[in-house]
């Protein structure tokens, strides 16, 4: 800190006491708007699948680029399959997300989980069907994304989650049975433009997730979506 020249240490100084600022400002939002519910899904959807007699569990982008390791979560004695576009740590098969039943077998998978990659994928409805397909009748999944939240992983950042369109992605016309879904971490946003000044008596949430079970096959002739991602897309998604 002594090296650090006064205008340097002038900008911190102002930096820590704005954010304490904010942080005293928003302190009775924070208690109003808890996200227990949010909170408490993966570790009572993780309790759930361990009591499953060995599960054959899949998660989609399982490379390990933010250093969490969602299959801490599952201790059940069984498979656990990791899937990504890339190869690199944590994963087991590299495949797109939008072929999935091209290397797994259909009705071969008790649970599928995702986490923070909905909003990567193009067309996440083509997704959802080959979750279906790969899934056995009864098998479970856990979808974790976002309703609002920063561009990151580009180019490949296309979509945010609102809960009723991350619901309904995953329906009776999907072949699932919604159980549950929830929104959670709050957040609020500022606007720089004088006429959005009331977004910040808003709130919005950065974390959504659901669980569902496939009840049946979804009808190929009514749900198909035949465009390769490769005709669609001329970038690559990011490897780092």
């Amino acid at each position: 800190m002594t090296h650090l020249s006064l205008m340097t240490r002038l900008k911190l100084w102002l930096t820590n006491r704005y954010w304490m600022l904010i942080d005293a400002l928003h302190a009775p939002y924070r208690q109003r708007h808890r996200s227990a519910a949010f909170r408490d899904m993966l570790p009572a959807f993780a309790e759930r699948v361990n009591e499953l007699p060995a599960p054959v569990i899949l998660e989609i982008g399982s490379r390990n680029v933010t250093g969490a390791n969602p299959r801490a979560h599952f201790t059940a004695p069984g498979r656990y399959i990791g899937c990504d576009i890339h190869p690199g740590p944590n994963v087991d098969v590299v495949v797109d997300a939008h072929r999935l039943s091209d290397v797994i077998a259909p009705s071969s998978v008790d649970v599928v989980v995702s986490f923070s990659v909905f909003e990567h994928l193009l067309f996440p409805w083509k997704v959802v069907l080959e979750i279906n397909r790969i899934l056995k009748p009864g098998g479970l999944v856990f979808i974790a994304t976002h309703p609002t939240w920063p561009a990151h992983e580009l180019p490949w950042d296309f979509w945010r989650f609102p809960v009723g369109g991350l619901a309904h992605l995953l329906g009776e016309a999907t072949g699932f049975r919604l159980i549950e879904a929830a929104e959670g971490v709050p957040c609020k946003i500022y606007s720089l433009e004088s006429g959005e000044r009331g977004f910040v008596f808003s709130h919005v949430n950065a974390g959504v997730a659901i669980v569902a079970e496939k009840v049946s096959d979804y009808d190929p002739e009514k749900l198909r979506w035949d465009i390769d991602l490769t005709r669609a897309l001329t970038t690559e998604y990011p490897r780092a």
